[in-house]
């Protein structure tokens, strides 16, 4: 940075649009026969604070003469708690355009750069994704400042870390990396940092997905391989555990890092119940997810191999014939099932009811009559649809939705061969997966009987002594032995 005030104004002019972008705003003053210039973007600092700058500096011009440092005069008069220094002008820009303000001062080499953000943005509220009947009603926002303050409102250790850096050579997207220093452990946090500050990149407008890309690298697999959530409580209880979270500025969701395939079948409501109603709960969630995967393809093959039904079990089978062969039925309800989720993204909510309407009469009662679809069809494919909407992760649906139409496409080539090795690739490519270096079946595979006994039952957080060994925490005890 220059100490000629006019050679650094002709930067900021060049370099940020002053004069061009309405949004970018200069205000000169002279104090104590020195030029100062405050540089500052409208709509992400709280003009207030800029007023009550302004106000300071110009009582140093009216009462205050004294013949000392004219930047240290400014700096002491400003009751502002995040005050810094910045030697460099991009250092000076990278800080204005993140919504603090840079005060030049002519004759000086350094900047002083406040803290006055006030980022547009709603309220904390209930994630729609992520309801429960009973807990915090507070979710993340699009504002990174709070976020990291409703994730350290619950976990009040002074180890507790939020390390923050920028991505983006055009965006300088603030990323930061939450964890607890002493349960995390040290390379896990070594390496998202190496791969974030690898990341050469325009920008981050796709936030959290585009650095999940970046680190785990994802390629043609279908699972997701991080957790998002957008509760407050969520990530802390495994920030707890020993996992790293990252929260990305102007992004609901956080991203949850190493997960297993058994991260995404979790959700808070089994936690807020008793541990019996839990374990009961995760029950019919693991037997809903199972059957949508499974239920379709294994009812096509028992209709294009009737044999394999045992006595008694006939009405599995269509009781009507159409021209449309049943495998193309199917197709064309799954297609209408998904249609009808997107159409039900975009559709205003008091259009919601009618869509719904619309739907049932359409795919339901007109294309049964018509003989589009049996009525088996309609059934199978929304038993199906049921179970992937009760997934809790809804990467993870999607993902079991592409499979389960693998295994339809495996039946109809091959029937029973198909269906047999199109499982055992399944579970095969599955147990392949790693993510940072965790495999995505544990503890299934490799199997850990406490683990996976944790998994399947819910037991009560008494009982629950040790934190789980996948993440490598530092510190495995969470709580002591009971004395009593």
């Amino acid at each position: 940075m220059s100490s000629d005030i006019r050679e650094n104004e002709r930067i900021m002019k060049e370099r940020v649009g002053i004069g061009k972008s309405f949004d970018v705003g200069v205000r000169k003053l002279h104090i104590l026969d020195r030029e100062v210039q405050i540089y500052f973007v409208n709509g992400l600092c709280d003009t207030q604070y800029i007023i009550e700058i302004l106000r300071e500096l110009m009582l140093i011009e009216s009462i205050d003469r004294k013949k000392r440092n004219v930047l240290e005069q400014i700096e002491n008069h400003f009751a502002h708690v995040q005050v810094e220094h910045e030697e460099t002008i991009d250092g000076a820009i990278k800080q204005m355009l993140s919504g603090l303000i840079s005060i030049f001062v002519e004759g000086e080499k350094r900047a002083v750069i406040i803290d006055t953000r006030m980022y547009p943005g709603r309220g904390p509220e209930e994630p729609d994704l992520e309801k429960v009947v009973r807990g915090s009603r507070d979710g993340y926002t699009e504002n990174i400042i709070q976020n990291t303050a409703l994730t350290r409102r619950r976990i009040r250790d002074e180890r507790l870390r939020n390390e923050i850096l920028q991505v983006g050579r055009r965006s300088k997207t603030d990323i930061a990396l939450c964890y607890i220093e002493g349960i995390v452990e040290k390379d896990l946090v070594d390496v998202v940092k190496k791969e974030l500050e690898a990341i050469d990149i325009d920008s981050l407008t796709m936030a959290d997905k585009v650095v999940e890309e970046f680190i785990v690298k994802q390629g043609h697999n279908p699972f997701p391989l991080v957790r998002y959530t957008e509760r407050p409580d969520v990530a802390a209880t495994h920030i707890l555990e020993g996992h790293l979270v990252i929260i990305v500025d102007a992004s609901p969701s956080v991203i949850i890092l190493p997960t297993t395939l058994f991260h995404h079948v979790q959700h808070a409501e089994e936690y807020r119940q008793a541990p019996f109603i839990g374990t009961f709960l995760r029950w019919v969630r693991f037997t809903g997810m199972l059957f949508s995967l499974f239920i379709l393809p294994f009812w096509l093959l028992m209709v294009v191999e009737p044999t394999l039904l045992p006595e008694g079990f006939d009405y599995i089978g269509p009781d009507e014939t159409t021209n449309v062969p049943i495998f193309v039925q199917i197709l064309l309800a799954e297609l209408g099932i998904e249609l009808l989720r997107m159409a039900a993204i975009h559709t205003p909510s008091p259009l919601a009811t009618a869509l719904g309407l619309v739907a049932a009469l359409l795919i339901g009662e007109i294309a049964i009559e018509v003989g589009l679809f049996v009525p088996e069809v309609i059934l199978y494919v929304a038993v199906g649809a049921i179970g992937m909407f009760a997934t809790p992760s809804y990467e993870l649906g999607i993902a079991l939705r592409v499979i389960r139409l693998g295994l339809l496409v495996a039946v109809v080539l091959f029937k029973v061969p198909g269906f047999v090795v199109a499982g055992t690739l399944l579970v095969l490519s599955l147990a392949a997966i790693r993510s940072l270096n965790v495999p995505y079946l544990w503890p299934f595979l490799p199997f850990y009987p406490k683990a996976f006994f944790d998994i399947v039952i819910r037991r009560a957080i008494p009982a629950k002594m040790k934190r789980p060994s996948v993440v490598h925490p530092g510190d495995s005890v969470k709580q002591a032995k009971s004395k009593t």
